[in-house]
């Protein structure tokens, strides 16, 4: 009873990886053979008012607002709004001597969500008609605000740009650019490639105004607005498009803790969907909502660097005590490995990237710890600091 009972779990265990291997190979295989999808120029250029929120963020801010205002879109027709959550009052005097809007906010607990429903408010007065989100480390790349305009003019009501590093100077900051590409061609182009809606990822997306002035709507002081937006988008059965190419460049963490803290809030973001919406995903199923029940079905998968620790783990475990399964779960492993591989640029394929991944039983590390802070994340906002200190 004992032995049938092990070999139970054994199983369980490995169908289980299996599942989330497969999973992240049918869409990377998807993502590599699919051709990048190219809009039209538009006929007509739309008004965009673009959010950029923003904690404590004082050594990134300013570069980031000017850098916004050098994109090669009529200066009439865009409008960038700095949500000043926690600045000094010299980056406030800086920013305000910008032709830009800054509005001020306060809380007791900060969160992206209620800073953007305070810029609704501010703002609201004055209609628009595409409201593009970028972090205050963000910045994007000439023509960027022309191809959210051209995938609106295609139809679309909401969009993913492609985010990519800024800065890839350290080994560990090198390994988070890749984790940030490898998500880009699984969960965005393998996606898109197989009729889903793309990812959204936080910044460097966008949606009609009035679209996104109702998915805000009692966000609440959830730390994973962007994962809220998607749920409530996929609700609505909207397609998401994925401006592959079209680049917002986000600075990438260089330092461990920094890494611990920010899995910490993303790791708690996943458990905290995963009870909010696993049984409506099953319902949504039922009704033949693909698009959602795919979304909480990403709630049940580990984190890339970690399936990577505990399928090494298994192995380790197959070849001491389960023989029988080690040559299965050495060929799941490699099938990982390849899925995973094939979403790094082949440009970055170098001696960096071999250093990059020497880091990774240090990330894996990381990760571990941030999962002991998991309650934390769920109670307090978790701050991911950005500028030359992070970097260093």
């Amino acid at each position: 009873m004992i032995q049938t009972i092990l070999h139970f779990i054994e199983y369980f265990i490995l169908i289980y990886l299996l599942i989330q291997v497969a999973y992240l190979l049918f869409f990377s295989v998807l993502g590599k053979i699919s051709k990048k999808r190219i809009f039209k120029k538009a006929t007509q250029l739309r008004k965009i008012r673009i959010f950029v929120p923003g904690y404590k963020e004082d050594s990134v801010i300013i570069s980031t607002a000017k850098n916004i205002l050098e994109q090669d879109y009529p200066t009439t027709l865009f409008e960038v709004v700095v949500i000043a959550d926690s600045f000094s009052e010299a980056t406030l005097k800086t920013l305000n001597s910008l032709p830009i809007k800054v509005v001020e906010v306060h809380f007791e607990k900060s969160t992206k969500g209620k800073a953007l429903q305070k810029a609704i408010e501010a703002t609201q007065n004055i209609s628009v008609d595409i409201v593009l989100i970028l972090d205050a480390d963000n910045h994007i790349g000439q023509g960027f605000l022309h191809a959210i305009n051209n995938a609106f003019e295609a139809g679309f009501q909401a969009v993913q740009g492609h985010r990519t590093a800024k800065n890839t100077q350290t080994p560990f900051a090198l390994l988070d650019a890749c984790t940030e590409e490898i998500n880009n061609h699984i969960f965005r182009r393998g996606h898109v490639a197989a009729g889903l809606p793309s990812a959204l990822i936080g910044s460097g997306m966008a949606f009609d105004w009035q679209l996104f002035i109702q998915l805000l709507t009692d966000i609440g002081e959830t730390s994973g607005e962007d994962k809220e937006l998607e749920f409530r988008l996929m609700r609505q059965r909207k397609e998401v498009a994925f401006l592959d190419g079209e680049y917002v460049y986000d600075e990438k963490v260089a330092k461990t803790d920094v890494f611990s803290q920010q899995r910490s809030r993303w790791l708690a973001t996943q458990v905290e969907f995963f009870e909010k919406y696993f049984i409506e995903g099953w319902i949504q199923l039922s009704k033949g909502n693909i698009s959602f029940f795919n979304k909480v079905f990403q709630t049940y998968l580990f984190p890339r660097v970690l399936l990577v620790a505990v399928l090494g783990l298994w192995i380790i475990f197959c070849f001491l005590f389960a023989s029988h399964l080690l040559i299965f779960s050495i060929v799941l492993f490699i099938a990982l490995g390849i899925a995973l591989l094939m979403g790094i640029p082949a440009k970055w394929y170098n001696k960096d990237l071999v250093n990059a991944f020497l880091q990774i039983p240090i990330a894996i590390i990381s990760i571990l710890k941030s999962a002991l802070n998991i309650g934390k994340a769920r109670k307090q906002f978790i701050h991911t600091p950005h500028g030359e200190d992070s970097e260093k």
